[in-house]
C-alpha cells in the first residue's frame, strides 16, 4: 500500500509539469502572446511606454524565449534550483532556496498571498456542497431503487431530470431576479461572502432581551415538533390536505408580498405551494417527509417569532454569513445532487438484481439486512469513481458561481488573471487545481479498498 502510494505521488510530478507546460504553450501561443506591450494599457508616451516595457521585462523576463520564461518559472516554484542577483543572472545553485509562486501582474502583489486570501473562500463553498449533495443523492437514489416503478421513483426521475437540465448560470441568475431582487422578493444578499456592517458585528447572533430569545425557541419548538408529529402520526389523507392548505396559504402570503403582485400571481403560487407541500405530505418516504416537514416547522416558528419580537435582533457575523452563502450554496448543489442520485438508483438496482443479493435472501437474510449490508456497500463504488471528478467540477463550477454572486474566490480570481494576461497566477491556479485533482484521484483510489475488500494494492 505505501509503495502504490509513493509511486502515484512520485507520478504526479510529470503530470503537473505536463499540464503546466500545455497552459503555458496556449498562453504563448494566444494573439499577442505573453509580453510586456500586452500588460501596458491605455495611452501613453512613447518613453513612458518604453519605460513601463523596460520594467516589466526586467522584473518578470518577459522580453525571453517562451521556453526560458517557462524554465525560470519552474526554478521560482522548485525548492531546489538556481539562484539569480539583482540583474537577473544566475549567481549559483541551492539546495534550499524555496518556492516562490513569483508577483502578480495584474495585482502587484504576491500570488501566494492572493491564493492564501482566495482558496479558503472557494473550499467553504465545496464543503459546504458536498454533504449536502451526498447525503441527499444516497436517500433519494436508495429509495427510488427499492421502490423501482413506483409514484416515487418516477416523480425522483423526472425532478433529477429536470434539474440536471438547469445550467448553472440560469439558475444563478433566475435566483437572484426572484429572490435577491427587490422587485421580487429581497430575501437574500445580491453579492458577496458578508455585508461591510457584518465586520463590526458581534459573531454569533444577539437579542435584545432574554424573553425575545424564550419567545424564539418556544415558536421554534412548536413548529418543530407540531409538523414532525404531523408527519409520523396523521393519516396520509388527513396529512396531504393540510399540507396543501398550508402551501397555498404560503404561496398567497409570497405573492401578496411583491409590490405589483396581480391576481394571476396569486393564483399560480398558491396552487403551486399546495402541489409542492400536498405532494411532501403525500409521500411514503418517512425519513423525508418527515425532515422536511420539521425543517419547515422551525421555519415557520422563526417567522412567526420575528413578527412577535420587540427588541433589537443583531444577526451576527456568522448568520450573516450563512445568509449571504445559500444561494451560492444553492447553485454548487443541485447538478451534483441530480446526477449522483440517479447514478445511485442504477448502482442500487444492478446490485439488488445480482446473484449474491438473492442468496442472501435465499438463506433467509432480512431485506434491511440484504439492502444495507451487502448491496449498499458494493454501489458505493461508482459514487467513489464519480467523487474523483467532483471537487474538480465544483471548483470549475465555481468559476460560474462566483462570478455570477461577486464572491472573491479561486473561480473569480482565475478569470481576471486570464482577463490581465498574469502569466504568473494563472500557471499558480493552474498547479493547485492539478494537484487538488490528482490527490482527489488518489484519495479515490484508496476509497476502493476500505469500500471493497477484493481491491488490495499489495
Amino acid at each position: 500500500m505505501y509503495s502504490y502510494i509513493l509511486r502515484r505521488l512520485l507520478l504526479m510530478i510529470p503530470t503537473l509539469l505536463g499540464i503546466t507546460l500545455v497552459v503555458f504553450t496556449v498562453m504563448a501561443a494566444a494573439p499577442g502572446g505573453i509580453s510586456a506591450q500586452s500588460l501596458i494599457e491605455g495611452h501613453m508616451e512613447p518613453q513612458a511606454k518604453q519605460a513601463m516595457e523596460d520594467y516589466y521585462n526586467r522584473l518578470y523576463g518577459l522580453d525571453q524565449p517562451a521556453p526560458m520564461q517557462y524554465l525560470r518559472w519552474l526554478n521560482n516554484i522548485s525548492p531546489i534550483g538556481f539562484t539569480f542577483d539583482e540583474n537577473n543572472s544566475v549567481n549559483g545553485f541551492s539546495l534550499f532556496k524555496g518556492s516562490d509562486l513569483g508577483m502578480s501582474f495584474r495585482y502587484g502583489r504576491s500570488v501566494l498571498d492572493l491564493i492564501e486570501e482566495r482558496v479558503p473562500i472557494t473550499l467553504l463553498l465545496n464543503v459546504l456542497s458536498l454533504p449536502i449533495i451526498y447525503l441527499l443523492s444516497i436517500a433519494v437514489g436508495v429509495r427510488a431503487a427499492t421502490q423501482r416503478g413506483k409514484s416515487f421513483d418516477t416523480s425522483s426521475s423526472i425532478a433529477m431530470l429536470g434539474l440536471w437540465s438547469i445550467p448553472t448560470m440560469l439558475a444563478g441568475v433566475l435566483l437572484i431576479g426572484f429572490f435577491a431582487s427587490d422587485q421580487y422578493w429581497q430575501w437574500f444578499p445580491t453579492a458577496g461572502l458578508s455585508d461591510r456592517e457584518a465586520l463590526d458585528m458581534p459573531f454569533l447572533p444577539h437579542w435584545g432581551s432574554m424573553w425575545d430569545v424564550l419567545l424564539l425557541m418556544f415558536f421554534m419548538v412548536i413548529g418543530l415538533l407540531s409538523l414532525v408529529a404531523l408527519s409520523q402520526y396523521a393519516k396520509r389523507s388527513i396529512r396531504m390536505a393540510m399540507m396543501a392548505g398550508l402551501g397555498g396559504i404560503l404561496g398567497f402570503m409570497m405573492a401578496s408580498d411583491v409590490n405589483a403582485g396581480t391576481l394571476f400571481m396569486s393564483v399560480l403560487l398558491g396552487v403551486s405551494g399546495s402541489v409542492l407541500l400536498g405532494l411532501l405530505g403525500y409521500t411514503s418516504f418517512t425519513a423525508l417527509r418527515t425532515s422536511l416537514m420539521g425543517l419547515l416547522g422551525i421555519f415557520l416558528g422563526i417567522l412567526l417569532a420575528c413578527t412577535l419580537m420587540q427588541d433589537e435582533f443583531v444577526r451576527g457575523f456568522l448568520l450573516d454569513r450563512l445568509w449571504h452563502l445559500i444561494l451560492p450554496v444553492l447553485c454548487l448543489t443541485y447538478g451534483g445532487f441530480a446526477f449522483l442520485a440517479k447514478l445511485m438508483r442504477t448502482a442500487m438496482l444492478e446490485n439488488l438484481l445480482a446473484d449474491y443479493a438473492r442468496t442472501a435472501r435465499a438463506k433467509g437474510l432480512a431485506e434491511r439486512d440484504v439492502l444495507w449490508r451487502h448491496v449498499f456497500r458494493n454501489s458505493l463504488l461508482p459514487l467513489i469513481t464519480v467523487s474523483a471528478t467532483l471537487l474538480p467540477s465544483l471548483l470549475a463550477g465555481s468559476v460560474i458561481v462566483e462570478a455570477i454572486f461577486s464572491i472573491d474566490g479561486m473561480g473569480k480570481l482565475a478569470i481576471e488573471a486570464v482577463k490581465g494576461r498574469d502569466r504568473e497566477l494563472i500557471l499558480s491556479i493552474t498547479l493547485i487545481s492539478g494537484v487538488l485533482t490528482l490527490f482527489s484521484y488518489l484519495i479515490a483510489d484508496l476509497c476502493y479498498a476500505v469500500a471493497d475488500p477484493r481491491v488490495s494494492y499489495d
